[in-house]
């Protein structure tokens, strides 16, 4: 007969114990916000609450992270437990809007807003977050369709513009704004590309034409570009719910079928071994690359993320980067993409996003304009997107770039639509589009002056 063994049975004392210390205690941990442990986050809040209460907070990059990280990740987690929104991009909305919002209405303490706005200001990580963004996609990007992609992407993006330009003049028009001040203080605004590169220089450019104060006419190209933006966010929010249903109609990511990585990452068969010091020179080579570009802005007053993103190409193409440092780049584009983007769209959404300037453009006509703007700008990208055989959902969400608030939307877009590997031909559609955009309106307001 066999013999029985008996279980000790432990009592209540002994398995509340090994349910809470150390596994209980672990399993809080492990839950997140975001990125953040639970504890963690609990922490940072009482500690930036009692910098807060000195009336002193710094600036640094060690607060600016603690400070970025709890308020982009907070917003991000709100719009995660919205339901219906939360499927078409409502955490980058939130952690985009929602301190503005804040910050407007002087609802955030005056030391983190000054902390939160010289740390985004001073210390331009919103550049460093592209440069790691195009180098790591460019350099993990399948090496034989990357000239064909940025090729055919122009067709979509050129036709969809002009498109775009026609029909939201038309409607515009329809709708009382008159045909000239449709196309030149709405339409081209959205697509000028963003705030900097775009509605600044189209409002010194109408300024000097139409003998205006430059301010004045800031004021009034600058709410179609935020009001663009939004609207691709959502749009393209919209897009990634609908990639799920179809399949057939996205690549997640990739812009052409049969595109895929060229790099064997960690999970394939025989991936590439990458150790800490690979990474860090992948980021070390992407900022050098986008120092560089900035170089030739100086020189030649050429975009310098366009001229980062020709670089990684010419890398890419010739075998310059050697197979380890290509895995390292992705690695760096994976971890940016994962841990700074909310905290990157709440730093946007305090120093970079007026909200009156927003509201400003929410009355029903400029609604009613932008909105059928954009969406063409995107329906287009689709169709013709299909008949080049491009993934119709991703060429789609790169023309929704063209009409977003520069580098800050083409992040708020691809976030929302999960699609960062795009930002290649995002900053193609934003800078390139842009500027072929404030230049042709220009030349084009010149003749009718």
């Amino acid at each position: 007969m066999d013999e029985v063994t008996s279980v000790p049975v432990s009592s209540p004392d002994e398995r509340s114990q090994v349910a809470f210390w150390p596994h209980g205690w672990w399993r809080i941990v492990e839950t997140r916000i975001g990125i953040v442990p639970v504890p963690v986050f609990v922490l940072l809040v009482l500690i930036i609450a009692g910098f807060d209460m000195t009336g002193t907070v710094p600036s640094d990059i060690l607060m600016g992270i603690a400070l970025l990280t709890v308020g982009g990740f907070a917003c991000a987690e709100i719009g995660k437990h919205i339901p219906l929104v939360r499927r078409i991009g409502a955490s980058a909305i939130l952690a985009t809007f929602i301190p503005s919002a804040l910050t407007y209405y002087h609802l955030l303490p005056a030391p983190i807003l000054g902390a939160v706005a010289d740390f985004t200001k001073t210390s331009n990580f919103l550049y460093l977050f592209i440069s790691a963004i195009i180098v790591g996609s460019i350099l993990g990007m399948d090496r034989s369709v990357l000239v064909a992609g940025f090729l055919k992407i122009f067709v979509p993006l050129i036709l969809g513009s002009v498109i775009a330009a026609i029909v939201g003049t038309a409607v515009g028009s329809a709708l009382g704004l008159g045909t000239y001040h449709s196309f030149f203080f709405v339409v081209v605004p959205i697509m000028a590309g963003g705030v900097g590169e775009g509605a600044i220089p189209l409002s010194i450019g109408y300024a000097a034409l139409m003998h205006q104060p430059q301010g004045d006419v800031f004021a009034q190209v600058l709410p179609p570009v935020m009001l663009g933006s939004l609207t691709a966010i959502l749009a393209a929010g919209t897009l990634n719910f609908v990639g799920k249903k179809f399949p057939n109609l996205t690549g997640e990511g990739r812009l052409q079928p049969g595109e895929h990585d060229d790099l064997p990452l960690a999970g394939d068969a025989t991936p590439i071994p990458i150790d800490v010091g690979t990474i860090a020179a992948a980021g070390v080579t992407a900022v050098s690359l986008y120092l560089v570009g900035v170089i030739g802005q100086r020189l030649f007053d050429f975009p310098a993320p366009v001229a980062m993103l020709f670089f990684a190409v010419v890398l890419k193409l010739t075998h310059a980067v050697p197979p380890s440092l290509q895995a390292g780049a992705f690695a760096v584009y994976k971890f940016f993409s994962t841990a700074v983007t909310y905290p990157l769209l709440f730093a946007i959404g305090v120093s970079l996003t007026p909200w009156d300037k927003l509201m400003a453009a929410f009355t029903p006509t400029y609604i009613i304009t932008v909105v059928v703007t954009v969406l063409t700008l995107m329906g287009s990208g689709f169709v013709i997107g299909r008949f080049l055989k491009l993934y119709p959902i991703e060429t789609a969400i790169v023309n929704a770039c063209h009409s977003g608030q520069g580098g800050t939307g083409d992040v708020a877009i691809l976030t929302a639509a999960n699609r960062m590997q795009l930002m290649p031909f995002a900053s193609i559609a934003t800078r390139i589009g842009g500027a072929i955009t404030v230049t042709t309106t220009l030349i084009a307001l010149s003749w009718l002056m």
